[in-house]
């Protein structure tokens, strides 16, 4: 292993930033709309991961393909575009370590299944878009995660080597990415996890349960950091 990352690289949702109180407030307010009842945050925190179809099926128990099912999708996204970084913010600990990242001249990017339409306000808004070398949405790629194309594109634009480089996602497509792209893998625990999921079985070579985790991780795994 090189004395230091070539990269780290992040999933966005759920893993650099904590978007799901937008998506709360967001569906609420679709539900509203229609005349139905609220859904709790801890209800809705488990779908974000699989995008706005999930929390909009979740939402109104429906199905894609049913009645009334792609009109609400295309609501929901509507009332997002308007709604993209009210209350999201980096997760705990995560600021710190992007500038750690900074002071060690390592340079880090996104690599996300979030649209670039969503993704760009998201990251300008949190002013995070001057210090990512690299964003790649699926907007970018032909196939998106876990097909590894997304990785590959983040690495080139970087201008660095995937097997040297480290990639955090909080779903097991990220993993899967990951690890098809020969990068070190991280599992982040404390995001969007599924109900009856266990990172566990991801097949990460690390996992994090919060991401001050990912300072002492990294400090622990290459020598110039230390």
């Amino acid at each position: 292993m090189s004395d230091k990352p070539a990269s780290v690289l992040f999933d966005l949702d759920g893993t650099l930033i904590d978007t799901a109180p937008d998506f709360h407030w967001v569906v609420n307010t679709l539900l509203k709309e229609e005349g139905r009842d609220k859904i709790s945050y801890e209800y809705l925190r488990g779908c974000v991961s699989h995008g706005a179809r999930a929390m909009v099926g979740a939402a109104f128990n429906l199905k894609e393909g049913e009645a009334d099912f792609d009109r609400l999708h295309q609501r929901m996204l509507s009332i997002y575009l308007e709604h993209l970084d009210v209350d999201s913010q980096l997760f705990f600990g995560m600021a710190e370590f992007l500038n750690w990242l900074e002071e060690h001249d390592i340079p880090w990017g996104v690599v996300t299944n979030k649209p670039e339409l969503y993704t760009t306000p998201v990251m300008q808004g949190l002013q995070l878009s001057d210090s990512a070398k690299s964003v790649i949405c699926p907007d970018h790629v032909k196939d998106k995660k876990p097909n590894p194309e997304a990785l590959f594109l983040a690495c080139k634009e970087i201008d660095c080597d995937p097997e040297s480089s480290i990639y955090v996602g909080d779903h097991i497509r990220d993993i899967e990415a990951g690890n098809r792209a020969g990068m070190l893998t991280i599992a982040a625990e404390y995001g969007y996890i599924d109900e009856g999921d266990d990172p566990k079985n991801w097949q990460a070579d690390h996992q994090i349960s919060s991401a001050t985790e990912l300072k002492p991780l990294l400090q622990s795994l290459y020598t110039a950091l230390r």
